[in-house]
């Protein structure tokens, strides 16, 4: 999800093809074309732009109307709820990653990982690094660094949401364990204090402090490290 402006002038966006594997955009408004991956503008009178992510949350409607019991839902054009049920199974299957080949006309080559493998990435600070689903899966909580950034990986399970974390309070760096198997709830080891899995302190001594959240983009490896061909990837080897 990104922000549909760029050099101050609100965009409209259309798909328009496929370049490398990856989904290309044009904008209605000066016919420049984006690359879905990178969020840059590969040609027309925008090149060279970058669109701006914009925070969200890939999760469950039912984990969200938790969090989030007042929530405006759009109502779907006449048609299109009858089409939910299929696109969401298209939905699932690439939340928990097919087995095969990149797309044709994927640029991207990288073997530490399946083309098709379920990643989310995050960059932050001038560095990227790539955190696959499987492993999220085996370790709920991490405690990483991407540059010189501490930062949290929060992964529950039960409803397969992922979030991602500053992991410093009070400019103080912060780790953390799962205070259950959900992982709804984390302990920081430095002050024993409880934590929601969307980064606020609910008791004990940092009670009230929020960690800034980090934006984490889903992928597929082939389309990620194509278009991120320095990132490190959690739990892999740095040699490719």
């Amino acid at each position: 999800m990104f922000r549909a402006e760029a050099n101050g002038k609100a965009l409209e966006f259309d798909t328009d093809g496929l370049i490398g594997g990856n989904e290309v955009f044009k904008d209605r408004e000066t016919g420049s074309h984006w690359q879905q991956s990178s969020l840059e503008a590969i040609s027309g009178p925008l090149k060279g732009a970058h669109l701006t992510l914009y925070p969200f949350l890939l999760t469950t409607w039912g984990e969200w109307e938790k969090q989030h019991p007042d929530t405006l839902v759009l109502k779907p054009l006449p048609g299109y709820a009858d089409r939910l049920a299929d696109m969401n199974k298209i939905i699932n299957q690439g939340v928990v990653g097919l087995a095969g080949p990149a797309p044709k006309g994927a640029l991207g080559h990288d073997a530490r990982l399946r083309p098709r493998d379920t990643i989310v990435g995050l960059e932050t600070g001038g560095e990227v690094k790539a955190y696959p689903m499987a492993a999220l899966r085996n370790t709920p909580v991490v405690n990483d660094h991407v540059g010189a950034n501490p930062v949290l990986i929060v992964h529950q399970p039960a409803s397969d949401t992922t979030t991602a974390f500053l992991a410093q309070a009070n400019g103080r760096p912060l780790k953390f364990r799962a205070a259950d198997a959900h992982a709804d709830k984390l302990i920081d080891l430095e002050t024993n204090s409880e934590w929601t899995a969307y980064g606020v302190c609910i008791a004990g001594q940092l009670k009230g402090t929020h960690l800034k959240p980090l934006i984490l983009e889903p992928e597929f490896w082939f389309a990620w490290s194509e278009f991120h061909p320095n990132t490190e990837v959690y739990g892999a080897s740095a040699a490719k």
